[in-house]
């Protein structure tokens, strides 16, 4: 991808009105790489306080098997994706394939943990790719990945050479992507507070008395008493500097 054709696809991007749209327009580009198929997840939160992966808000897929998205997003596939684990844990964009002779960073990652993952992408002929992880400055992370199918064996050298391009494809769509998300995308899926708990929890962050907010909110102290209660047990929080703290971790103040 030449320069000049980087900033056709910005001006494309820039156009489309829906993030739907700008995906199409970024698959199609990249198309000219010999990637057939597109995957960006977005998550506001990467991990839980525990350590866990946190399954991303946001799904965009493009010409991938019909029940990739609901494996991923819904039967935990997604934290057992060595990709996945490798694209949080390092900014660097990098080619990767499943295959036992292949040479890239992942067959260096791979162990049992990884079977259900493994044997899946081989029976989808989905063995080979690049992605590259976009970490934001509130610590949200993102991830753009482009599958080649029909690999050869080989790839792991061509991917090489195409990396540089495709990254910058890969930011293009994240920075036109990113900006069109709203209130459900940019909330994590480890935790939901109703609106009330989170306003509640919102002015104890601001040293607010249980009485302060009832005052602020019309409400008697019991009923604010209850939504910061039902907040810190959805936090798993013993006391509130605990909760307000995982609320901090969770980007919901």
């Amino acid at each position: 991808m030449t320069a000049w054709n980087a900033l056709e696809l910005e001006a494309a991007l820039e156009e489309a009105p829906t993030i739907g749209a700008r995906l199409d327009i970024a698959h199609a580009a990249m198309a000219a790489l010999g990637l057939g198929a597109l995957i960006y997840d977005y998550a506001p939160v990467a991990y839980t306080h525990e350590g866990e992966l946190i399954t991303p808000s946001f799904f965009g897929m493009r010409e991938v098997p019909d029940d990739m998205v609901d494996l991923w997003s819904s039967s935990g596939f997604y934290q057992i994706d060595p990709v996945q684990h490798l694209a949080l844990n390092s900014p660097r964009p990098f080619v990767w394939s499943y295959r036992r002779n292949g040479q890239t960073v992942l067959n260096r990652a791979l162990d049992k943990r990884h079977e259900p993952v493994v044997t899946y992408v081989h029976d989808m002929a989905i063995t080979c790719g690049m992605t590259v992880p976009i970490h934001g400055r509130s610590g949200d992370c993102a991830t753009v990945t482009g599958i080649r199918y029909g690999a050869e064996d080989d790839f792991h050298r061509e991917g090489a050479e195409l990396l540089g391009d495709f990254t910058l494809l890969a930011h293009a769509v994240h920075a036109a992507v990113e900006p069109l998300f709203g209130e459900a995308e940019r909330r994590s899926r480890a935790v939901h507070l109703t609106p009330r708990e989170r306003e509640c929890l919102r002015f104890s962050a601001e040293g607010l008395s249980a009485k302060d907010i009832s005052g602020r909110l019309s409400r008697s102290v019991p009923t604010v008493t209850m939504h910061l209660n039902a907040a810190a047990r959805k936090l798993g929080a013993r006391n509130r500097a605990q909760m307000i703290a995982r609320a901090a971790h969770y980007r919901l103040l």
